[in-house]
């Protein structure tokens, strides 16, 4: 079952094990390992699936190297361990990556002091990627002649992993796991309040957004899993935690790609952060920035471009100053931080980490996620997994691993058939990489179905726009197995297209035209202008 409205209509009508409300990556993880060990799970999300932080990040899976500075060895060490399985788990997705981190004279560490950190950071990795180098600011300037080292002593080379694709696209991927294995999903679905009933059942009244349809779902176990918005759902349901949520704004800028090499370019920031420039298809991922907020709902400032864009002029070799003009798309999200409820933590805010807790209310089978990031995701499944089954609900041991690309000989098969079809040739234009590569890390076993609209019409191998690794075969499919409800769905979250094409060239092209026909039929043209006049196109 993959049409939205039949999600819908099965919302109701029978009680779940477990209701999940928030779709992002806690959300989505918590979903995929509950219905894979067989419960009868439902997902809801007032926007689409990853609509908010879930579609923020730096796209980088890391250990979290800067938390050895506060010596907080035990997390990073279980978060190397995640970004280890992770990889192990999804090799053509979330791939090793070097970062080259140049320092500054006078900084408070020297570059000798970060690579022997860098080396303790390998071993609670276990050795997994390559290992740490020492390097001198006229190595750094020979390997990468985009940094300034004219102010450096030098700095230093160390690995960790990167999304190969968009962290929305990661996150949708075990949603559709999810819907594998029975659970009941729907985006655009609005909690709007929550209650016990007699029985111990949770009664959720929701609201299809979309058709503007009131839904009645019905659970053993609620799941509150909407990140930011936990403190305020929690609140409404009755429920009272000992922890609770800072937020922390951060934005990242996407530019022109700035360096040919595939690495990430490490600084540290005027704030003493570490800073980033990640490369992301034919762009460059700049950021972040570390701002204490009050609400979730947050924007990119003018101060925060300036502060962005002056770190990077700073510290990079450009032909010409970036500029606001030189912005081909912003990302803006919050990350919830989760502390204990009565700690103010005011004053060492920009040290708190990104750990996650899983808190229960036993007596009312209720479940709050704190905190958390992508790179540990695995672990939020198996806890939301094991706290399940300590209130009551029934789940058996699946079969195969509920997480990780399809095995070998699944893939085997995928490429037999795409030489038949010769594919293998064919390159991705914003990446390089094989298109067979994209469909496969993608789609996984579906992308058989790729190929089958690749098989039915040529055509459809024909890029949207030019320039870029997204095709019509690849439309097709989105529009109808993936839920898209808006352009920014399709462009933005189960693609990267709006992130790496201007939005004014975004708007103009006649592929963009021709996609909303594609998805939309005869509501085309409102669904386009929805998007490109309500400031979608800049900032989701």
């Amino acid at each position: 079952m993959t049409n939205r409205a039949d999600h819908v209509a099965a919302l109701t009508g029978s009680t779940f094990d477990a209701v999940i409300v928030g779709g992002g990556i806690n959300g989505a993880v918590s979903a995929a390992a509950l219905a894979a060990h067989g419960a009868r799970v439902a997902l809801i999300d007032s926007r689409d699936f990853a609509g908010f932080t879930s579609q923020h990040s730096s796209n980088l899976v890391w250990g979290g190297i800067k938390y050895m500075e506060n010596f907080e060895f035990g997390l990073v060490a279980g978060l190397c361990k995640s970004r280890n399985e992770l990889m192990r788990a999804f090799p053509s997705t979330i791939r090793e990556i070097r970062f080259l981190t140049t320092v500054d004279k006078g900084f408070r560490h020297s570059p000798r002091m970060l690579w022997m950190g860098a080396w303790l950071y390998w071993l609670f990795g276990r050795g997994f990627t390559q290992p740490p180098r020492l390097r001198s600011a006229a190595g750094i300037s020979a390997d990468e002649p985009l940094v300034d080292v004219s102010n450096s002593p030098g700095g230093i080379e160390y690995s960790d992993a990167y999304l190969a694709d968009n962290d929305a696209r990661f996150v949708w991927n075990f949603i559709r796991s999810a819907m594998d294995s029975g659970c009941v999903a729907a985006n655009y679905v609005r909690c709007t309040g929550a209650a016990r009933e007699a029985g111990g059942r949770w009664r959720l009244d929701a609201l299809d957004t979309v058709s503007g349809q009131p839904l009645e779902i019905r659970a053993h176990v609620y799941v509150n899993a909407t990140g930011a918005f936990a403190d305020r759902l929690n609140v409404d349901a009755g429920v009272t935690t000992s922890h609770r949520h800072l937020l922390s704004k951060g934005i990242h800028l996407l530019v022109p790609r700035l360096s040919a090499e595939r690495r990430v370019l490490a600084f540290f920031a005027d704030d003493g952060r570490l800073f980033f420039a990640i490369p992301m298809a034919s762009c460059t991922c700049i950021g972040t920035t570390d701002t204490r907020v009050d609400r979730p709902d947050t924007a990119v400032t003018d101060e925060d471009r300036d502060f962005v864009l002056s770190n990077i002029n700073a510290r990079l070799n450009l032909p010409r100053p970036l500029t606001r003009d030189d912005i081909i798309a912003e990302r803006c999200g919050v990350r919830p931080l989760v502390v204990e409820r009565g700690d103010g933590a005011g004053s060492d805010f920009l040290q708190l980490s990104r750990k996650h807790v899983v808190e229960v209310d036993r007596e009312q089978a209720h479940i709050s996620i704190f905190g958390g990031k992508l790179t540990d995701c695995l672990n939020v499944g198996e806890e939301i997994c094991a706290e399940a089954r300590a209130l009551g609900v029934d789940l058996v041991r699946p079969a195969a691993p509920w997480y990780g690309e399809p095995g070998e000989d699944v893939r085997r098969q995928f490429d037999a058939r795409a030489r038949s079809l010769q594919l293998h040739g064919l390159a991705a234009e914003d990446t390089g990489e094989r298109v067979t590569d994209r469909f496969w890390r993608r789609y996984g076993a579906r992308a058989e179905q790729i190929l089958d609209r690749i098989e039915t019409d040529r055509r459809s191998l024909d890029p949207v726009i030019a320039g870029t690794g997204l095709r019509w075969c690849e439309v097709d499919y989105m529009r109808e197995h993936e839920m898209i409800v808006r352009l920014d769905d399709a462009i933005r979250r189960r693609s990267k297209l709006a992130m790496v094409v201007g939005a004014e060239t975004l708007r103009a092209a006649p592929g963009i035209g021709a996609m909303c026909d594609h998805l939309f039929g005869d509501d085309a043209p409102r669904r386009h202008r929805d998007y490109f006049e309500s400031g979608g196109a800049r900032s989701d």
